[in-house]
């Protein structure tokens, strides 16, 4: 080795273990290298490298903590999580001399002394937008350079800025605020612009404006077309070969009108994904193209024996690269007739005929993520085979490269060990699965398996050479905690809640192993959604509300039929009805946990109250208005006047309660000892979770009728109502008789 050679492995040795702080250029903060995730050469992978700015030194742990969950996030997401193993992430650290970023949150803002100059405003351009997050493009190479190695061609730059404001860009780089309960999100979106060459599917380009229509003809883009789905499959056009299958992102593969800042005359492939709302996934078109774009990162056959003219009379090697969940075929040719072999092949075993041939192998990824054969990830090598050349005996060590063993491997990973590559054989691999032998050969298929829940071992001897890993084959175990519902039932496929109000849901999640899951949800089986908390606050829980939360120009937590962010200018039909909830969690090691599941009916919320009346009352009692009563108790008749409204959360009343002609009656976990008659509503009545002794009566209301949860010590009759009252699958408790629309009511 040349003493430069030998002086620039040391100093990237000192660099990556010692963590020293080297400056990018005389007078600029010295940046910290740490290995975030190291699975090969870095002439073999795609390296991320990760810059921080705004983050004193004593913020240093909040930045690397920033990574972690930026990085993990990444790993949850197809095809990133498929093709992990392709990527080599390091985090580079810089002191800043102030804490934050330009113009954050508004233009009124300091501007604050930072390595990379991030700032909001698009730098602070009054004429720009609020979130386009940018980065000074020559520090950030810079400081990048700090990574051995790595160049402009084979990495990319992901600028994380110390703010809890929301914020991004993607292009040359990507930039996302570090500490926005969404930031995570935004790092997969920004990478499929720079990355991936993917457009926005807003139909909008300043928040809360409604873009406009389109007017160009056929876009440029791989994923929006003003053609019809006819058309598509009528000219092969763009994503013809997906039309008509559930998307990953939820909904079908079709057309879904706006995209490219429009709201009208361009469509995109499905109601929405990564690239039209934070924390779905990508649909296939866009993970398509994410998978084309990763792989074309990377070498496919990154190593074996070099091209050239090569002997007949020994073993031919071929490295193909290595994806987390499958392998790569290997077909091999001997002048153009298929010759079989994995990673290697043994000529003296393919008896060549005397003088020159030609051998090929091509490696091909068979993902299904893939459909476009002209987009498919491939690579071929080849050589002249000459059977008057003698190859020389040749060895190696007994391991080239293998899985890294210094972290878990998930339950469905593709373990590979790449032995040494000697010219007279082809050497075992010998496989154990906790101490029983498994097999032989360069590759395990865990997912083959099908392990039990637990920690595994898993190890590969060859050459007198053993290697062991841990495999982590238990998801993530993960809880959802609802704000107090109206009424709970628990039934065998997960419990059922009734709101009247907006409610909310906080999902944890843990592991076994340590790290960082990464939750998410979806709602009547539409897309898996991550889940973040809040957009304002991570640490806040989810709000769902029949129409959404507005949050600087989109709607959160919607519960209609449009999804659960959209923007405000959307007519949203709200969400009232029964919804049913899936949570779940994918671990560090890739595992994704069984998902737990819940049922939540929202009801409309109860009339706005103009008398409240607390405490004890004794006497009859006359509703006017719309009267609350709120953990009270009543002795005596109650009267609800025609037009008039009664709503009574945790309160008991001890004599009759009668209503006719009411506007609207709601009992809500409270209690009537008496008879009850609620007849000619107007509006609407609702009974859940409550007791009543006494016969119960419900006759004419004119629309919705709940009667759920509740019970009832007497008889219940109903007759007249303009439809038969809704349990909301919540039985009834009824010792007495049922009786006309109520028959089904227990």
């Amino acid at each position: 080795m040349a003493r430069g050679t030998r002086w620039a492995a040391f100093a990237a040795a000192v660099l990556l273990c010692t963590a020293v702080a080297v400056p990018a250029r005389a007078a600029e903060p010295g940046g910290t290298v740490t290995e975030v995730q190291v699975t090969g050469p870095v002439a073999q992978r795609f390296t991320l490298v990760v810059l921080g700015d705004g983050y004193t030194a004593a913020e240093r742990p909040k930045f690397l903590a920033d990574v972690e969950r930026h990085v993990n996030t990444m790993w949850s997401v197809e095809p990133f999580k498929s093709y992990r193993s392709y990527f080599n992430v390091y985090a580079v650290s810089i002191a800043s001399p102030d804490s934050g970023v330009d113009c954050d949150p508004g233009l009124d803002a300091p501007r604050r002394n930072t390595p990379l100059n991030m700032g909001f405003w698009n730098g602070c351009d009054r004429s720009s937008v609020q979130r386009l997050l940018t980065v000074d493009d020559a520090a950030a190479q810079r400081y990048a350079e700090l990574v051995p190695g790595t160049t402009r061609a084979n990495r990319q730059i992901l600028a994380l800025a110390n703010s809890g404001t929301y914020g991004g860009a993607g292009g040359a780089y990507a930039t996302a605020s570090g500490g926005n309960a969404l930031s995570a999100l935004i790092s997969p979106h920004e990478l499929g612009h720079s990355l991936g060459g993917l457009d926005d599917e807003y139909d909008y380009y300043a928040r809360g404006v409604p873009g406009g229509q389109y007017t160009g003809g056929e876009p440029a883009s791989i994923h929006h077309t003003v053609l019809t789905e006819q058309q598509l499959r009528d000219r092969h056009a763009k994503w013809w070969r997906w039309l008509g299958e559930p998307s990953e992102a939820g909904g079908t593969i079709g057309r879904a009108e706006g995209g490219l800042y429009a709201r009208t005359g361009v469509w995109r492939p499905s109601r929405h994904s990564m690239m039209k709302t934070l924390g779905y996934a990508f649909d296939q078109v866009g993970r398509e193209r994410m998978t084309q774009r990763v792989s074309a990162k990377v070498p496919i056959l990154s190593g074996g024996t070099p091209a050239g003219t090569i002997g007949a009379d020994r073993v031919v090697w071929a490295r193909a690269a290595h994806p987390v969940s499958h392998q790569l075929d290997l077909a091999w040719t001997l002048d153009g007739a298929p010759l079989p072999g994995g990673a290697a092949v043994d000529l003296r075993q393919a008896h060549v005929p005397p003088g020159r041939h030609r051998l090929t192998v091509t490696a091909t990824d068979p993902t299904p993520f893939v459909r476009d054969p002209a987009a498919r990830p491939s690579a071929t090598r080849t050589w002249t085979v000459d059977t008057a050349v003698t190859t020389p005996p040749a060895s190696g060590p007994p391991v080239l490269a293998s899985t890294p063993t210094d972290r878990p491997v998930g339950a469905t990973d593709v373990v590979y060990v790449e032995t040494g590559e000697p010219t007279g054989a082809i050497p075992p691999v010998d496989w154990a699965l906790d101490g029983v032998p498994a097999g032989t050969g360069p590759d395990f298929d865990l997912g083959a398996r099908a392990l039990p829940p637990g920690t595994h071992t898993l190890a590969a001897t060859t050459g007198g050479t053993t290697l062991t890993w841990t495999v982590d084959a238990s998801g993530p175990a993960t809880t959802a905690t609802l704000s107090e519902p109206l009424l709970t039932v628990a039934k065998p496929t997960g419990p059922e809640y009734v709101f009247n109000g907006p409610f909310t849901m906080r999902i944890a999640a843990s592991d076994d192993c340590g790290g960082g899951p990464v939750p998410e949800f979806r709602v009547d089986r539409d897309g898996w959604h991550k889940y973040y908390g809040w957009p304002t606050d991570p640490a806040a829980p989810y709000l769902f509300t029949a129409r959404g939360t507005e949050i600087d120009g989109l709607a959160y937590g919607n519960l209609g039929p449009d999804g659960l962010t959209v923007s405000p200018f959307t007519t949203r039909k709200p969400g009232y009805g029964r919804h049913e909830v899936e949570y779940r969690a994918t671990d560090t090691a890739g595992n994704t946990g069984a998902a737990g599941a819940f049922a939540a009916t929202l009801l409309p919320p109860p009339p706005a109250c103009t008398t409240t009346i607390t405490g004890n009352r004794a006497g009859p009692m006359t509703i006017t208005g719309v009267t609350c009563l709120r953990d009270a108790t009543v002795v005596g008749k109650v009267t609800v006047l025609p037009g008039a409204a009664l709503v009574a959360t945790g309160s008991r009343i001890d004599g009759p309660l009668a209503a006719d002609g009411a506007a609207a009656v709601e009992l809500l976990r409270s209690r009537a000892v008496g008879p009850v008659r609620l007849a000619g509503s107007t509006d609407h009545v609702t009974v859940v979770g409550s007791s009543v002794t006494g016969p119960v009566t419900l006759d004419g209301t004119r629309s919705a009728t709940v009667f759920a949860g509740n019970t009832v010590t007497g008889r219940v009759t109903c007759t007249g109502n303009s439809a038969a009252p809704d349990d909301l699958r919540a039985p009834n408790t009824i010792t007495g008789r049922a009786t006309g629309q109520c028959a089904n009511l227990r």
